[in-house]
């Protein structure tokens, strides 16, 4: 069985320095697709001209904030939802300064796919490495290059070529999968729903079309059984293990496995919206009874089959730092796992002498006071993601993404 979320609805972020055009673009996306509401595009027509300006002002679909529209930034991540009749979107406009790097990581965690902006007057900068380097750590699927404002350098070919090499080979070195190089002007409309004719010497589709037709990510639903238990409920003598599946499918009669305990049963009964089925798959909520009476709570976790967790205390990964607070090795602090929270100190970091301060990119060694059932983040995003919370107050840190491979992961 296939899931509707993954074939249907693609994820996407934008991401790019400030002033490369994120917004205007998604409002493009937005206007010529014919996803903007009359009375959005009214109320649009109506800022742009109280702005002086003749014609609407297509980024003010996203800067919804009263702050974006005085400053001509965005601050928030912004979220659109649009379709056409071959897909269903989600965006997430992110912004393009430095201190909100956080908010960029917050935008693309979920996403497919990662539209970085570059202008093309400018090429390659430094935020658009440190963007590129985000995606590469979130394992974004699916990278786009949009060389934005070609209509500023005569359409010219040369100048789109030399962009795309100068970010080919900073691809290289971050190892991603692979990227798509579109040339566009979000402003005039050139490649972004259209082909235009102004780029002839362009092969390649409209960013649209490539939104439309590139390939979904995995399906959740053939990766192993992953179900973290969320609530316990008690029915007379039975319990019921409520939660949402993470990845793959579990069906009546399967063997599962409970961690940290080690506790094996099979699967006597799956409700799922208050109705017995006899398999359900992810990302579905659903209800779990086991045929045998074993010590399960809240933050334990629910495998099936032989590709078992790693279960450890070490834990090693790459991170983004959230908060304004710096996080320091001897740090003592809550790792929130799924639905399990565990206490931990940081026992490495690679940063400064000041530790990690607010947006920065590093990687970390945590040591927890109870083990974890942990995925590598490349291959399940669900298990393999972690926030770090300051015990003091419970304000987010840190957020987490495992890297098993690069890590002992020992085990307990």
């Amino acid at each position: 069985m296939t899931s509707t979320t993954t074939v249907d609805t693609l994820r996407f972020a934008t991401a790019g320095s400030v002033d490369d055009g994120k917004s205007t673009l998604v409002g493009r996306l937005l206007h010529d697709s014919k996803s903007v509401l009359t009375d959005q595009l009214e109320a649009v027509e109506h800022a742009s001209r109280n702005r002086g300006q003749d014609t609407p002002d297509l980024a003010l679909l996203t800067d919804g904030l009263r702050a974006e529209r005085e400053q001509g930034i965005t601050i928030d991540v912004a979220y659109r939802y649009f379709a056409t009749a071959k897909r269903r979107f989600i965006l997430a406009d992110t912004p393009g300064h430095v201190q909100y790097t956080r908010n960029m990581v917050t935008g693309a965690s979920t996403a497919e796919l990662t539209i970085i902006l570059v202008d093309a007057r400018n090429g390659v900068v430094e935020q658009t490495r440190r963007h590129a380097a985000i995606a590469a750590l979130l394992r974004v699927p699916h990278i786009v290059l949009a060389v934005n404002k070609m209509d500023l350098v005569g359409y010219e070919a040369k100048e789109f070529d030399r962009i795309v090499e100068d970010f080919a080979g900073h691809a290289a070195e971050l190892d991603l999968p692979g990227f798509t190089p579109i040339p566009v002007s979000a402003l005039t409309g050139d490649n972004v729903v259209e082909r235009s004719a102004r780029t002839d010497w362009y092969e390649g589709p409209a960013l649209l079309a490539h939104l439309e037709s590139v390939p979904v990510g995995g399906d959740p639903t053939g990766a192993p059984a992953r179900f973290p238990v969320q609530y316990v409920i008690r029915h007379g003598e039975a319990r019921h293990y409520a939660g949402q599946l993470a990845s793959g499918s579990l069906r009546v009669g399967d063997r599962v496995t409970v961690h940290p305990s080690g506790g094996t049963s099979a699967i006597e009964g799956i409700d799922v919206l208050g109705e017995e089925v006899r398999e359900a798959y992810a990302p579905q909520s659903l209800t779990l009874r086991l045929a045998d009476h074993l010590d399960v709570s809240r933050g334990d976790m629910i495998t099936s089959g032989p590709d078992a967790p790693a279960l450890t205390r070490d834990v090693r990964a790459a991170v983004c730092h959230l908060a304004d607070r710096p996080l320091r090795v001897g740090d003592r602090v809550l790792v929130r796992h799924t639905t399990r929270t565990v206490k931990a100190i940081v026992r490495e970091l690679t940063a400064g002498e000041a530790g990690l301060t607010a947006n920065d990119l590093g990687r970390i060694t945590l040591r927890t006071a109870e083990p974890l059932a942990l995925d590598d983040y490349a291959d399940c995003r669900r298990t393999g993601a972690f926030i770090l919370i300051d015990p003091a107050d419970g304000a987010t840190l840190t957020a987490g993404m495992v890297d098993l491979g690069g890590a002992d992961a020992a085990t307990v």
